[in-house]
């Protein structure tokens, strides 16, 4: 097998996964707004919310207008997700709750970077292979990879708010092409979707690996 010119990985699931489940820190922020909801029913009603919300692009959106789109757009899935759960009652301040919930996924403290990610990156950098994040993310990606110490090993991010397109949708792989110059079939995508890292990457041409984590 030859070795690729870049090598794109996956962000959320694939390089780091939330510690404690989605549903363990919506649960631990709501406690500190006095608003008691089991994790294991956040966890169902969130990734329910989620799977039924579109997708995380905004084409036609000017770029200043992204951010406030994406804080609006994890807003209605928080909102979805404490109202499905029959909890959205007892907030007094679901704004002021939800700032908190959002600035915290924003740090390291939520997330776990998988064991077998740094070795990885570290190899590809030491034999000169580019990297990239290509990934169905918002902005808050650039401060989360700093903030757990693995920006420094990509030459790009790609992410679907700001290309107008989330995978797997081939614009987003194109855009992460066209940052590196470089053909579809000179690149790898590394990703834990099937259909939207594997399937979609094989698609327009990249070499799709999927990398199925236990979690």
């Amino acid at each position: 097998m030859a070795e690729p010119k870049v090598i794109f990985l996956d962000a959320v699931g694939t390089l780091f996964g939330v510690k404690d489940g989605v549903g363990e820190v919506y649960s631990a922020i709501a406690r500190n707004f006095g608003v008691e909801v089991q994790a294991s029913v956040l966890d169902e009603a969130f990734y329910k919310s989620f799977e039924q919300s579109s997708p995380m692009a905004f084409p036609g959106v000017e770029l200043e207008q992204i951010v406030a789109r994406e804080f609006e757009w994890w807003r209605a899935i928080a909102h979805q997700t404490f109202q499905a759960a029959g909890a959205i009652d007892q907030f007094s301040d679901f704004e002021t709750f939800f700032i908190q919930l959002y600035t915290h996924f924003a740090t390291a403290l939520p997330w776990k970077v998988y064991p077998d990610v740094r070795p990885a990156l570290e190899h590809w950098h030491k034999v000169g292979i580019k990297l990239g994040v290509l990934s169905n993310f918002d902005s808050r990606l650039y401060l989360v990879l700093k903030a757990l110490d693995l920006a420094e090993f990509f030459t790009s991010i790609t992410i679907s708010t700001e290309v107008g397109a989330a995978k797997p949708e081939p614009a987003i792989f194109i855009k992460g092409l066209e940052k590196h110059e470089c053909p579809p079939e000179a690149a790898w995508h590394i990703g834990d979707s099937f259909h939207a890292d594997y399937q979609a990457a094989n698609a327009v041409g990249i070499r799709g690996i999927w990398l199925k984590r236990s979690h």
